[in-house]
């Protein structure tokens, strides 16, 4: 939570870093669900509060239809080959393999403070803000850049995520806030 009259935000982060980190934390077996989680969000897009409700039985299908929890509505989400090979990874790693994926040890749900608060802990590097959010952006931060259509990529990513624009999609993705600071350094 943020203190009153501030403004908070997140940054996106590498998404190969991020990936071989979630993948070494899985393999750690420590924290296995939480390395689980970072691959899910990095390659879903999805909410932290949507996330948290997925169950081993959703991941392992090709695709997932939710019923997105902040704008009530439908969204399918294909399932790729990242989170299908980190899933059997989990797996491996942990005694529970039907139900709810993202349970403490305790068996209860973790909390999105908690999640911010390991995040913080075991991705923050620097100057950037690290929270759950930072995994959506990361995850529309790499499909941008990976695109040989960036346009239309805009286009698609501000449909993901239900943004009233384009305009409002660059700026999420952090390029407003670049293009104004190349500016100042081309003096």
């Amino acid at each position: 939570m943020s203190i009153k009259g501030t403004r908070t935000t997140s940054d996106y982060l590498n998404f190969d870093e991020l990936a071989m980190k979630g993948i070494k934390i899985i393999k750690q077996g420590k924290s296995p669900r939480l390395g689980f989680l970072v691959i899910v969000g990095i390659n879903t897009g999805l909410r932290i509060s949507d996330i948290l409700k997925l169950t081993y039985e959703e991941l392992e299908q090709d695709s997932i239809t939710i019923l997105e929890g902040k704008t009530g509505k439908r969204r399918t989400v294909r399932i790729n080959v990242n989170i299908h090979e980190a899933l059997v990874l989990l797996k491996s790693k942990t005694r529970m393999t039907c139900g709810m994926v993202f349970l403490s040890k305790n068996n209860t749900p973790y909390s999105i403070q908690y999640i911010n608060k390991w995040l913080k802990l075991n991705f923050k590097s620097g100057k950037l803000r690290c929270s759950t959010h930072s995994l959506r952006k990361t995850f529309a931060r790499t499909i941008f850049e990976r695109s040989k259509d960036q346009m239309k990529t805009l286009n698609l990513l501000s449909e993901i995520f239900n943004h009233s624009s384009p305009a409002i999609t660059r700026i999420y993705l952090g390029f407003r806030q670049e293009e104004i600071d190349d500016i100042y350094l081309s003096l």
